[in-house]
């Protein structure tokens, strides 16, 4: 299948938060979603799509989203200059997975991150997600930090 990668627009917001939502650790959705979404999926994507060191991307095959990711460039003081990108909410649709779409979705991004001149590539990914651990690890990603979050 051939792959289109773009910038998300705002008539991509309903899908890629669906998608986004699918295939929770559990296997299940990650929560209950509406039929019409709230008005705060579309204020997110106002606000990344007017910063210039995020991008929420969409992957189109055959006509349709196959996929999506959001990047955002980090600068940190021991990069010396040279950005982190951070990828996250990686996704491919369900249907389509086992078909090499997310490592050609990986090697877009590390081409960019080269483009760029990066100093890394970093994700999070839930630990109970194994096989997004293999996947990861594949592609030359070394599980090497623990996170932490604090919902608020």
């Amino acid at each position: 299948m051939d792959l289109i990668f773009r910038k998300a627009q705002k008539k991509d917001v309903a899908t890629l938060v669906r998608l986004q939502n699918e295939g929770g650790p559990d296997g299940r959705p990650r929560k209950e979603l509406p039929t019409v979404l709230p008005e705060g999926f579309l204020k997110a994507f106002e606000i990344i799509s007017a910063d210039p060191k995020q991008t929420l991307m969409v992957v189109e095959g055959n006509g349709s989203i196959v996929g999506t990711f959001h990047l955002t460039f980090l600068t940190y003081l021991a990069g010396e200059g040279k950005d982190d990108l951070q990828m996250e909410a990686f996704h491919v649709d369900a249907q389509h997975r086992g078909q090499g779409i997310g490592s050609k979705m990986v090697s877009w991004t590390i081409q960019l991150a080269q483009e760029r001149n990066c100093r890394r590539i970093q994700l999070t990914t839930d630990k109970r997600r194994t096989d997004a651990h293999r996947f990861y690890e594949r592609l030359g990603f070394t599980l090497s930090h623990e996170g932490a979050k604090l919902n608020l």
